[in-house]
């Protein structure tokens, strides 16, 4: 199953999203703020096609309906064969403006958690993936790729800015805990570059399932830590908007947990 849907996640890179890179002729902003290509389009009716010849069972895609989403989640939940959650191309607006950070994200899941993940860098060819209680990894290497950092004044981290509360942004922009920070566009991508220790530690303020379904398994599996901005247990906050506290090292977590948490309240006022 993990060998098929790296193939697939290949070969749909290669026929329906490279062939329009740079040349993608309209786009179109959805409901939430958010852009489709006809590559997204495209990308998920092939990805929908050939998932349910891998395993029959319900789909959930990103540009799907609310609706069709939400039906296929509750089908999903009580179905023994599973849910496959998808997101054709995360970072479209990269995709749309030229840059190179964007990825095909696969996941499938079973009792609300996911089992298996694929995430594909086309124009790097790197190819994450990961089994449940197998490990993770990048092109054969198993993840991380380095030795993890220790110390949360020399870590690297992915921010977010879009959703994270005010009050919050504000301390991370003027008196951070950590030595330097990176935002690339794609939350997929943060979540596998943070599993390779490219990255030391990460938020988010609230991401959609399919942008932390195959993400959070491949950190998982690299050895990583992850909660939410409330709630210890990750895998127990909302499904469909999710905010990620993460980290590779289990210091480095614990450190960042506490500091984002302490911060994430304004002060009483006099």
């Amino acid at each position: 199953m993990l060998d098929a849907t790296v193939a697939l996640v290949r070969e749909v890179a290669q026929r329906e999203i490279m062939p329009r890179f740079l040349r993608v002729s309209h786009s179109q902003r959805k409901d939430d703020g958010s852009v489709c290509s006809e590559a997204d389009v495209a990308a998920q009716h092939f990805l929908v096609d050939r998932l349910k010849r891998i395993r029959p069972c319900p789909l959930i895609g990103e540009e799907m309906t609310q609706a069709v989403q939400e039906a296929s989640w509750q089908e999903g939940r009580s179905d023994d064969l599973g849910l496959w959650c998808i997101d054709p191309i995360d970072g479209t607006t990269n995709f749309i403006n030229g840059l190179p950070f964007f990825a095909v994200s696969i996941a499938w899941m079973q009792a609300r958690r996911a089992r298996l993940a694929v995430t594909y860098n086309p124009i790097t060819d790197e190819m994450f993936y990961a089994r449940e209680d197998h490990g993770a990894y990048l092109n054969g290497r198993r993840l991380p790729l380095r030795q993890v950092n220790a110390d949360i004044q020399r870590a690297v981290g992915g921010v977010d800015f879009k959703r994270i509360p005010k009050h919050l942004a504000d301390q991370i922009a003027v008196n951070p805990p950590f030595y330097s920070q990176r935002n690339f566009g794609s939350s997929t991508l943060d979540w596998c570059n943070l599993a390779a220790g490219r990255l030391d530690l990460y938020l988010h303020g609230g991401q959609m399932l399919w942008d932390y379904a195959a993400g959070s398994l491949i950190l998982r599996e690299a050895g990583g830590h992850m909660c939410t901005l409330e709630n210890d247990d990750y895998e127990a906050d909302d499904v469909w908007r999710r905010p990620v506290i993460a980290a590779l090292h289990p210091a480095v977590f614990a450190a960042w947990r506490n500091w984002v948490r302490q911060n994430n309240t304004p002060p009483a006022s006099i």
